[in-house]
């Protein structure tokens, strides 16, 4: 399968964080959801990978070519919505038309004001009376407005409510459609990644501990619930994290078939991403 964003080693130090040796595969024509913690580190490898930050260690390569040597020939194709950048607020929708008309060859007015119609963006307001939603989807429609191959998505649908969250998942899933584009989605709502992403990678402490395919970690996965006696059955080796509560003990799984054979305990619940997420960072081993 054709990669259309190859990130090995990707390692930068800060005073106080360090990314180390990140690394995952994002193929063509799928949906990879990135999650983490704030300050895992999920900002500063999509801001590594768009050249943002420099001075990092590692390779970065989209579309078999190097994000920094190849920045020219590979900016046109990646759409970006990013969490802390948007456009001055004194500007128009209209303004951003006119403006990136000038730096996308293959920027589409019609398709930028179609967006504007759906999201029910004013086109002649200024971008300081928009709500951070409508500031959300106006960003989203400028990403989307230039055909872009890859989609490089930092927290897209926050500030959205519910209705407008499933319209963006939609045009998300159209996007990918044609089998040539691809997304990479970092959101803290767990749920949209359960229903849209294809792969989940998974950032703890600038280290990636996790990248599967969402089916993977949804069919295979688990939760065990058993009681201290039971607990004290179960070889470390047979579970990744466990939790005590108040009135027993969770254990995260790889695979609930396998340990339900073995150790033949009744309750073993799927899981979702924000159960993974807690497990993983707050479970203990």
């Amino acid at each position: 399968m054709e990669n259309i964003l190859e990130v090995k080693n990707l390692s930068k130090k800060y005073k106080d964080f360090e990314l180390k040796n990140v690394g995952f595969k994002l193929p063509k024509g799928m949906i990879m959801g990135f999650i983490g913690e704030n300050g895992a580190g999920k900002t500063t490898t999509i801001k590594s990978i768009l050249n943002i930050i420099g001075n990092y260690k590692g390779e970065i390569k989209i579309f078999n070519f190097d994000n920094k040597k190849d920045e020219n020939m590979i900016k046109e194709d990646i759409g970006v919505v990013l969490d802390d950048i948007f456009f001055p607020e004194i500007l128009l929708p209209r303004d951003i038309n006119t403006i990136m008309k000038d730096i996308y060859k293959n920027w589409d007015s019609d398709l930028y004001f179609k967006y504007l119609t759906d999201f029910n963006l004013p086109k002649n307001k200024q971008i300081k009376t928009f709500s951070k939603g409508m500031r959300k989807k106006l960003e989203i429609a400028t990403a989307l407005a230039h055909h872009p191959k890859l989609l490089i998505l930092d927290e897209p649908t926050s500030g959205l409510d519910p209705i407008a969250r499933n319209e963006v998942i939609d045009i998300f899933q159209d996007f990918i459609q044609n089998d040539e584009c691809s997304i990479l989605l970092s959101s803290h709502i767990t749920t949209d990644l359960e229903h849209i992403a294809d792969y989940i990678t998974f950032i703890n402490n600038g280290e990636i501990i996790l990248s599967k395919t969402r089916d993977e970690l949804i069919e295979k996965y688990g939760i065990a619930k058993c009681t201290e006696s039971e607990f004290k059955k179960v070889d470390p080796k047979d579970f990744v994290k466990y939790k005590k509560t108040k009135y027993e003990y969770e254990l995260l799984v790889e695979n609930k078939k396998d340990f339900n054979k073995k150790y033949n305990i009744d309750t073993i619940d799927k899981i979702t991403l924000e159960d993974l997420m807690v497990l993983m960072v707050k479970g203990e081993k």
